[in-house]
């Protein structure tokens, strides 16, 4: 996979996301060379993501997640594979 298709990921990841929270903060990682040859890379890439979000005040770390695995949903199995998210509301962002 080049490099194009790699950005061009990220800026799905990165469009869906500002979409569902209107993020404080946002960064997405790309992991997916780490990873090549992996069992089930290909149907999608590594990522990490750090959000800060006014939408995950009060929310557990499960309800965080699962609200960021909701706004992504129509890219899993497509372009991502996996994802590991920190997720922070505003008055607890390190």
């Amino acid at each position: 996979m080049n490099a194009t298709t790699h950005a061009a990921r990220v800026e799905r990841l990165r469009g869906r996301l500002e979409q569902a929270f209107t993020p404080a903060r946002l960064e997405i990682r790309d992991d997916s060379a780490a990873h090549a040859g992996h069992a089930g890379a290909r149907e999608g890439g590594h990522f990490r993501v750090a959000i800060v979000a006014t939408a995950f005040e009060g929310k557990t770390s499960l309800e965080r997640h699962r609200m960021v695995y909701a706004a992504l949903a129509e890219l899993m199995g497509r372009d991502i594979h996996a994802v590991s998210i920190t997720a922070h509301a505003p008055s607890e962002a390190p």
